[in-house]
């Protein structure tokens, strides 16, 4: 495969494991990186050790990675960003960018989750902050999303992914500036599909890790895939997402290797809890988010004025939200009504 479009400069905004492997890709193809991270110790830490080694330790980043504290000196002079940070902190970080952000620049979210207060995915944020300064026509907003832990990644184990912009051309695009020997990349328009399959994986990785923690085998696990896939479905649908998206990169790919990989913090979170453990505790000892708690209760409040039927998210939020018993759950999800499938 010939790699093509080498560009001088794009900028990653969030520096944890899933930003800094983003940024190592991104290496391979650009003259410069710049990495932003929010606190500046951190930022030095990186500048001093060339690894992150909170987050994402044993990757040595590239000479050409430039991480900074300095919104205005990540974003200037830059056609492409990337925003890889936690989707409750998203609003701030881009309504401090958008000022700043160059004539034409493509901003692309690879965050995975739901704004807690507005029920907004990370485009629609984007999309209303840019027409709040009237810079909808100045901005293009894309989404990055499938199968892809960030070790791996920044590994160079081979990976595919999915980038939606409402716009092909400028998917396709995006598709070259992203694409290397070991990370490929699909262009799609399903914005909204991507972005909700991103989301809602998080909580049945949760409720796989719960059944795995309550010592469930893999039957249980294959079910709640299934079914999981269904609810996620159906939801993206009514929100107006092609249906064949979920069974993509992004929807069944992301699904499956959050329900069953080690690196997932979602079936982390979950497992803890199937063992008896309290959420507050488990969240505490984490060093890195786990998107699927919040987007959770995002999700719930989402769903609860539609006529849609989502029984795993339920529970988990059940779990969650109401101190629900784990196995209680799960014999409440098998004693419901018999479905035609």
């Amino acid at each position: 495969m010939t790699v093509k479009n080498r560009i001088e400069r794009v900028a990653v905004i969030g520096a944890g494991s899933w930003g800094t492997a983003i940024a190592t890709v991104l290496s391979r193809k650009a003259g410069t990186v710049m990495l932003w991270g929010h606190r500046e110790e951190h930022v030095h830490q990186l500048v001093v050790d060339r690894e992150n080694r909170k987050h994402l330790p044993g990757i040595v980043l590239s000479d050409n990675i430039i991480p900074t504290s300095d919104i205005r000196d990540a974003v200037m002079n830059t056609e492409i960003i990337c925003a890889v940070v936690p989707s409750h902190s998203f609003r701030s970080v881009f309504e401090k960018m958008t000022p700043l952000l160059e004539h034409r620049a493509i901003v692309v979210s690879a965050i995975k989750g739901v704004e807690n207060s507005t029920l907004m995915t990370m485009t629609q944020i984007m999309d209303q902050i840019l027409k709040q300064e009237q810079r909808q026509n100045d901005i293009q907003t894309a989404v990055l999303s499938g199968p892809s832990f960030a070790k791996e990644v920044a590994q160079g184990i081979p990976t595919a992914v999915t980038i939606g912009c409402k716009d092909l051309k400028i998917a396709q695009y995006l598709q070259t500036v992203f694409v290397t020997e070991t990370f490929r990349v699909y262009a799609s328009t399903d914005v909204m599909g991507l972005e909700i399959s991103a989301a809602l994986k998080n909580i049945i990785a949760i409720a796989a890790g719960i059944c795995d923690g309550l010592g469930y085998g893999m039957n249980t696990r294959a079910a709640l895939i299934t079914r999981g896939l269904t609810e996620i479905t159906r939801l993206g649908v009514h929100l107006g997402a092609e249906r064949e998206t979920f069974f993509g990169l992004s929807g069944l790919g992301d699904l499956v290797l959050t329900c069953t990989g080690d690196l997932s913090r979602n079936r982390f979170v979950g497992m803890e809890l199937g063992r008896g453990r309290k959420l507050v505790d488990i969240l505490n000892e984490m060093k890195m988010v786990a998107e699927g708690v919040k987007t959770t209760k995002s999700i719930y409040d989402l769903t609860r004025p539609l006529d849609i039927e989502m029984p795993i998210l339920e529970q988990v939020y059940a779990i969650l939200y109401e101190d629900k018993e784990c196995s209680l759950a799960v014999k409440d999800l098998l004693a419901r009504e018999l479905k035609v499938e």
